[in-house]
């Protein structure tokens, strides 16, 4: 391959010293393999199989014929270092891993995670391969990488997948070797604007044809060259940001992923920045030469002439003369899904495939890879970049983004938008955010025009979704509002300013859908208030619109009604009958109100009505109809003015709503997440804890005696003699109370077996002579059962005397050890004289 600068150049312009290189690795090496022989890392990580030895005798062999059949070309890059210290084929480092994430089941989820997962350590020189290539079980435990590295995780989870993926070892620009994207235009931004574009409501339904307006031709050019005038004067002017003129152009090594077609429904090959996870078509400049490609089945070095970069390259790995191979016969990818769709049909059919495959000459395989299988848990899904954080620079942007719960305002991403390339010139700010018990989703504040717009998802308070306001010094407040339709009063959007108010509605039983209000700006408020109350300035006038309900007749259902106050005048339109052109309307002009302002000061007269009626042979309607009319459209003037009230004083509460929130913010977590369930966890722990304490509790209250002597303090920390006495008094009456009770029961018991014992001998006495020798024998057993029982009775009555003196001298000792405590306590805290009982 021939290129245009040599490495002799390269080495005269920047580069460091091999044996600089070889330290700096051997350090890294050593120092690893110390950091993973505590791990117990597998056999293979630190032997080499026989299959493996012969692939390196393979490789060795190739390596030869290759400098000395393409002297001008670099080394290739076929048998570098593992962790251990161990020389490994480069093949046999990918290891296809299917994960059990839905997310990564897919290209871009796999190219998006290795990403924002690892962090870049470039090339020291940018012009040599690497000695060292670690597995991808050490990368994703370090989270640090190099390109080759990137490339060799990411291609193994596309493996896994089911993607032809093969790695490719090549030059590319500097700005993708170092990880430059300053002068690349934000991938966030483009999707926000396809969304914002796919947002947009269509201006006339589709469905509907419309005449064809006449429009001049000649005005048509004219507006469409002054538009392209325009856009050819602004791209003039418009900075373009050039990369500065690169020494080491087309000698920068890099490593990056090739997707061939065929699998997984691809249709065209493309590339894959592991570093940034986005796609190239295969022509992109961006892409200067390839030397080499491979996968975790063979190994194949580009034969092409890469003068016009990638453009021009063919992709046909089967053809030896564009691709030489170090294992010839060896079976490829695409040839695995086609002998696994005749092995299907073979089997439809009856055939025996191992037959046939004895027949086929035995080639050398590559061997099964030494890496362990690719884990990737769901925490490091979650977490993704390094330390939960990573800040990516743009062109005129800043994008940081944060791993979920890191931050106690629940932020996740941030996009700063600048005016200039060096990103001093601050001019919008786009916060999104997750899990927050105020909903609030996303935050954009434009620092130019001073206007914050926040969107919330559905369940707060107020039902809020949008709110977007702007504060100026000379214009007030500026309040815009979305909300939901599970409102009562059916308000969907209200935008509210010191001078007006416009609300619109939706699926109200009276079918109002839109009121204006317009506020007197002439009324002058105190100065003393800065933020003076938008509802204190009158009303100048209220337009409302309502929807047609079919109900009511066309000339009697109100389609728009107009109050002017400043006038005492209030207009009412109604809606169109069918094959009419005009509406009906009428006009009011109120009376004067007395200086009490109940009544009205002059009557109501004919000529305060004008108006216009399509039907001409409708008669007009009596004065006391007129009337009734106005009297009703006055009252629902004061309605109005108690609604728009109302929602002027429901703006102030949301305002007063969301700063609280903003002082006092609390997120909630999901139990399905890593984090989520850890904290869940905890709680639960906690919870039991908890409960395990109360009923500690509970039972120790159970057996304290003082308890419910006790429960009758306010505070027993601050109980005073008085107190102490009290409680003592109560607890030995009590306890007195409680010995008479007990020995009354016992000398109950004692006094029934005595009567049924003395019954018993009773009934014998008179009748012993008629008695039968089985009868008297069940005499005899009655009285020595009741005998023995007034005889337990005697025994606890006299042990629960002696019981009771003792009982009573322990209870009086306690007692006095707490009222001369409680007596103490409160001779310490109220100054008392001391106090004990005696």
């Amino acid at each position: 391959m021939e290129m245009t600068e040599t490495l002799e150049e390269s080495n005269n312009e920047e580069q460091t010293g091999n044996g600089d290189k070889q330290a700096e690795e051997d350090v890294r090496v050593s120092a690893v393999c110390d950091f993973l022989s505590s791990t117990l890392l597998p056999e293979s990580y630190r032997h080499n199989s026989p299959e493996e030895i012969r692939l390196l005798a393979i490789a060795d062999n190739f390596q030869c014929q290759y400098r000395l059949l393409c002297p001008e070309r670099k080394p290739l890059l076929i048998c570098p270092i593992n962790e251990c210290g161990v020389q490994k084929f480069v093949s046999t480092t990918l290891r296809p891993t299917m994960t059990s994430h839905p997310e990564l089941l897919n290209w871009e989820g796999c190219a998006s995670f290795v990403a924002d997962f690892l962090s870049l350590n470039p090339l020291e020189p940018p012009v040599e391969l690497p000695r060292v290539l670690f597995s991808a079980t050490s990368v994703l435990r370090s989270q640090t990488a190099t390109c080759f590295e990137y490339a060799a995780v990411l291609c193994s989870m596309l493996l896994g997948a089911n993607y032809d993926a093969y790695c490719v070892s090549g030059y590319a620009s500097k700005e993708m070797c170092v990880l430059d994207q300053r002068l690349q235009e934000c991938p966030l931004l483009d999707a926000l604007a396809k969304a914002s574009a796919s947002d947009l409501p269509c201006e006339r339904d589709p469905g509907l044809r419309f005449q064809r307006e006449p429009k001049s031709r000649f005005l048509t050019q004219q507006a469409k060259k002054k538009q392209e005038e325009a856009e050819a004067k602004a791209k003039q002017q418009e900075e373009v940001p050039r990369p500065p003129v690169d020494s080491l152009r087309g000698l920068r090594i890099h490593c990056w992923v090739l997707v061939l077609a065929g699998c997984r429904s691809v249709q065209e090959n493309f590339f894959i920045d592991p570093l940034t996870g986005r796609s190239y078509s295969t022509t992109n400049e961006h892409f200067l030469g390839i030397e080499s490609v491979w996968n975790n089945l063979n190994y194949y070095v580009n034969m092409q002439d890469c003068k016009d970069c990638c453009a021009e390259m063919v992709y046909d790995l089967h053809d030896i003369k564009l691709w030489e191979p170090v294992l010839f016969g060896v079976i490829s990818k695409r040839q695995l899904s086609i002998n696994l769709l005749k092995r299907k049909e073979m089997k439809m059919m009856g055939m025996n495939w191992e037959e046939e495959e004895e027949e086929d000459a035995r080639v050398f395989e590559m061997p099964r890879s030494w890496v362990t299988p690719i884990s990737i848990s769901k925490q490091d899904l979650e977490t993704r970049w390094p330390g939960g954080r990573r800040l990516t620079l743009h062109k005129k942007v800043e994008l940081e983004k944060f791993a979920p719960d890191l931050r106690m305002d629940g932020l996740v991403t941030r996009l700063s938008i600048y005016k200039d390339l060096d990103c001093t010139e601050l001019v919008t700010v786009k916060e999104w955010y997750q899990d927050r018990n105020d909903h609030l989703r996303e935050r954009e504040v434009n620092e130019v025009t001073g206007i914050t717009t926040e969107r919330f998802t559905p369940g707060r308070h107020f039902h809020l979704l949008f709110h977007r306001f702007t504060s100026t010094q000379t214009d007030g407040v500026e309040h815009e509002m979305e909300f939901s339709g599970a409102r009562e009063d059916g308000l969907v959007r209200r935008v509210d300013t010191p001078e007006q108010m416009t609300e619109n509605f939706r699926g109200r039983e009276d079918f109002l859908y839109y009121r204006h209000v317009i506020f007197d700006s002439n009324v002058r408020l105190p100065e003393e208030s800065v933020k003076a109350e938008p509802e204190e300035r009158p009303l100048l006038k209220v337009l409302e619109r309502f929807h047609r309900n079919p109900e009511k007749d066309a000339n009697e259902d109100v389609a728009e009604r107009v109050f002017v106050a400043s006038q005492r005048r209030i207009e009412v339109k109604y809606h169109l009958e069918e094959n009419r052109f005009v509406p009906c309307m009428r006009t009011f002009i109120k009376p004067r109100l007395a200086n009490n302002q109940q009544h009205w000061a002059e009557d109501f007269r004919a000529d305060m009505v004008s108006g216009f009626h399509v039907d001409p042979a409708q008669k007009p309607l009596h004065t006391l109809a007129l009337y009734d009319l106005l009297s009703d459209l006055v009252e629902a003037e004061k309605d109005v003015a108690l609604q728009i009230k109302s929602s002027k004083k429901e703006v102030r509460d949301i305002v007063a709503c969301r700063d609280q929130e903003e002082t006092d913010i609390l997120l909630h977590f999901s139990p399905w997440t890593a984090t989520g369930a850890a904290k869940a966890h905890n709680l639960r722990e906690e919870m039991e804890r908890v409960a395990a304490e109360e009923q500690r509790w509970l039972q120790e209250k159970e057996n304290d005696f003082l308890a419910p002597f006790l429960s009758r303090l306010s505070d027993i920390e601050i109980a005073s003699a008085e107190d102490a006495q009290r409680l003592y008094d109560d607890s030995l009456l009590n306890f007195k109370a409680c010995m008479v009770a007990q020995a009354q029961l016992i000398q109950e018991r004692h006094d029934q077996a005595t009567q049924a014992l003395q019954k018993i001998q009773e009934h014998y006495q008179e009748n012993h002579q008629d008695m039968s020798h089985q009868e008297e024998k069940e005499y005899q057993a009655y009285c020595a059962q009741h005998i023995f029982q007034i005889h337990i009775a005697q025994k606890r009555l006299s042990m629960f005397v002696d019981l009771d003196h003792s009982r009573t001298f322990a209870r009086a000792r306690s007692m006095t050890q707490f009222v001369f405590f409680a007596g103490t306590r409160g001779r310490r805290l109220k100054d008392t004289g001391h106090w004990t009982k005696g």
